[in-house]
């Protein structure tokens, strides 16, 4: 049995500037419960504590969308997504005393140790964890395996990794998640973009070699060029023999239900969601790269290419304006 986390209501905020209102949550949460979904993640876009000037300011305090979403949620679990950092200990208690189930505790693909005091807080208030390594083309696949024994060894009951840049090939995950299993039993999962348009293919690659957890979002609503596409995914599993509580007739349905009040367009890979994918960048960078090309009056793409040569990571939008304004007294 294949195990779906549903972000829509967490990366799909990245989609609409991080403003999810209470009733879209409400309806959403609600809605993708009855289909079966496994998870439902819901929060800024960067997790607990993201909201703020620099990284976008939610529509909802997170204790709201948590709430909010915690009094629909009756047969699936509620999870969020952290960043240490980004979200402290008192976010952390917060979701606790909202009844979130499943906690999924993030640092970028080689900084595993920062997670440590967290995983284990969570973990022995007796609540689910997961570890979540971002970023995770930017590592070697041996080096990824040590940092996942890292998070198994602090308690995590499962660890994600996270294509966060959608720069991954099958291949690539292929040798990602042996190398894993080669060192740590601990249950694997996948959380891909689809910038080079390979989501579906890597979540099948990642599942081919023993991933137990995907993550997937309705129409693909993420960011960047979206998630994988949740009604692909479950139609895909199912016709390759893998088993999931939803099934693709729910799914369909949760999809057309949602158009009417989601507000938002199915992604498309367009030409910045590429530069993003090739270049290494994190999917969420697109709006700010398109707005600090526009201000100094820069080229887009060579933009992007030297913010990949820079290997930024999410929560370093400061630097895109930073290296736009240097590129425009270059010209």
């Amino acid at each position: 049995m294949i195990t779906i986390t549903d972000c829509t209501l967490r990366d799909g905020n990245h989609a609409v500037r991080h403003q999810l209102s209470e009733s879209q949550i409400r309806q959403y949460a609600k809605q993708a419960d009855a289909a079966g979904v496994d998870i439902i993640e819901v929060g800024h876009g960067n997790g607990l504590g993201g909201s703020s000037a620099l990284l976008g300011t939610s529509c909802l305090a997170d204790r709201d969308m948590l709430e909010t979403a915690r009094s629909v949620i009756k047969n699936g679990r509620l999870g969020i997504h952290f960043i240490p950092g980004l979200g402290t200990s008192t976010d952390l208690s917060t979701a606790i005393e909202v009844g979130v189930d499943v906690f999924r505790i993030a640092s970028h693909c080689t900084e595993a140790n920062v997670t440590a005091p967290y995983i284990e807080s969570v973990r022995n208030q007796g609540k689910s964890v997961y570890g979540v390594l971002m970023m995770s083309h930017m590592a070697e696949p041996a080096e990824l395996a040590q940092q996942a024994a890292l998070m198994a060894s602090y308690g995590a009951d499962a660890l994600i990794l996270m294509d966060s840049a959608g720069y991954l090939a099958p291949d690539d995950v292929r040798w990602r998640v042996q190398a894993i299993q080669e060192l740590t039993d601990i249950k694997l999962g996948f959380h891909a973009h689809n910038n080079l348009g390979l989501a579906v293919a890597n979540s099948m690659a990642a599942v081919e070699e023993g991933a137990e957890l995907l993550d997937a979002c309705i129409m693909g609503f993420g960011a960047g060029a979206g998630n994988t596409q949740l009604e692909t995914l479950i139609a895909v599993l199912n016709r390759s023999g893998y088993r999931t509580r939803c099934t693709f007739d729910a799914v369909a349905g949760l999809a057309h239900a949602s158009q009417q009040y989601l507000d938002c367009l199915t992604p498309h890979i367009g030409t910045a969601n590429i530069a993003s994918g090739i270049n290494g960048l994190f999917s969420g960078f697109a709006p700010h790269i398109k707005r600090a090309a526009e201000q100094f009056k820069v080229d887009e793409f060579q933009l992007y290419r030297l913010l990949g040569q820079r290997q930024l990571v999410a929560g370093q939008e400061d630097i895109i304006l930073e290296t736009a304004a240097r590129l425009s007294t270059t010209h």
